[in-house]
């Protein structure tokens, strides 16, 4: 066992959060330690899959736009300190009723904002994306800048350049036990133990085991996404003609979609899978449940619904009000509990590892993280060691797990 290794910084998990952090962190001369209890990118959580959204008239909240405003400058960045495209501009249509959820929101945020955006009816969003067959009582919030993130790369590229500015990546590497003291705080792996100065906690489904002292109120669900392949083939669904969407099908209800990037006609119903475990995460996918999907596509979009070609399995880790967490723990001021996102957090990572580095620096972060505090949920009891000992089986190998676990 490896013993007695010192850090500025460790950070648990190395997906989307944790390997945008890594980079962040690094970048500013920390001396970073990364810890995986696989090797991403991986199809074992919340932080892959093939494509993700990203949208900027948020109608979770107009809190968020500044946010996503920042990531995609980000974003650019990565791009170009990597050499890879990460993001495919394709537009994005905010669709269902007038008075929805999702159209109310998105066009509350445009507004507040100022953002462009263009509100059709359902006759020009039929002209405006040609394979979408909305109801006639439809409309639609076409925003010209959202698009495509592809996560794999972006994880990729994160984490390569974290090495390259100094962070030590340790991979297969499962988190034993964590302990906090006023010094600052020691993890225990299955391989080693070190001690860091600050500690920053980005696991994403695993965070309830890390952090079951607090009792935070964190549910993760199961959720099944499905690729089709239109039949008779067509150019419908290109990115250069089909925009990503969310569709409000009925209240509150929503699913979305993606154009076709090579791998077919990319489609999911949002926010009601099953609840799950993340060492014993079901993977298997059967034909009844990808009958609504299938009944959606019908409905909405009849010429991508042609033989479906794959379906698989991942995470989303929820906060009772859909918003993050970013924040310290309530005990120890020097570890940083990092964004369950709720299924919309992705296209946010490279901001959100932007601001830990700004927190675990002294620096104040340039956004008010007021809305994403820890202390909202009520009283949390941390128990007097303040010690987390998380499960540490690997659940069986996943079967083309490569959907989104935190898709819009």
């Amino acid at each position: 066992m490896r013993n007695g290794s010192t850090y500025d910084i460790v950070v648990v998990g190395l997906g989307a959060m944790g390997s945008a952090a890594a980079f962040h962190l690094a970048r500013r001369g920390l001396r970073v330690l990364g810890l995986d209890r696989f090797t991403p990118p991986h199809g074992f959580g919340s932080s892959h899959g093939r494509t993700r959204i990203i949208r900027e008239a948020y109608f979770e909240h107009p809190l968020y736009v500044p946010l996503v405003r920042r990531a995609y400058e980000l974003w650019a960045e990565l791009e170009e300190l990597s050499g890879r495209r990460i993001l495919l501009r394709t537009g994005g249509l905010m669709i269902g009723p007038p008075d929805g959820a999702l159209v109310e929101g998105a066009r509350r945020s445009a507004l507040e904002h100022g953002l462009a955006f263009r509100e059709l009816s359902a006759a020009e969003l039929v002209r405006r994306a040609s394979g979408f067959r909305p109801a006639e009582d439809m409309v639609a919030i076409e925003e010209p800048r959202a698009g495509v993130l592809f996560p794999e790369t972006a994880i990729e590229a994160h984490l390569a350049l974290a090495r390259g500015a100094g962070a030590e990546l340790r991979v297969e590497e499962p988190v034993v036990e964590w302990s906090a003291a006023a010094g600052g705080v020691e993890v225990t792996t299955e391989q080693g133990r070190y001690t860091a100065a600050r500690l920053v906690l980005a696991a994403g489904a695993w965070l309830p085991g890390l952090v079951a002292e607090l009792g935070l109120p964190l549910t993760v669900n199961r959720q099944v996404q499905h690729w089709y392949r239109p039949d008779p083939p067509t150019h419908l669904f290109d990115p250069e003609r089909f925009p990503i969407f969310i569709c409000e099908y009925a209240p509150d209800a929503m699913w979305y979609g993606f154009p076709d990037t090579g791998d077919g006609v990319k489609v999911a119903v949002h926010h009601q899978g099953e609840p799950a475990r993340p060492d014993t995460l079901r993977r298997t996918v059967t034909d009844e449940e990808a009958e609504p999907v299938a009944a959606l596509l019908r409905r909405f979009m009849p010429a991508a619904l042609g033989p479906r070609i794959e379906s698989a399995v991942c995470m989303y880790t929820n906060t009772p009000d859909d918003h993050f967490i970013i924040d310290a723990h309530p005990e120890h001021p020097h570890v940083l509990l990092v964004s369950p996102c709720s299924g919309h957090g992705f296209k946010f990572s490279p901001v959100i590892g932007e601001l830990v580095a700004e927190l675990a620096t002294g620096a104040a972060p340039r956004f008010d993280l007021a809305p994403f505090a820890v202390g909202r949920f009520g009283a949390v009891v941390a128990s007097p060691r303040s010690r987390a000992r998380p499960r540490t089986e690997r659940g069986e190998q996943p079967r083309g797990c490569e959907p989104t676990g935190e898709p819009l």
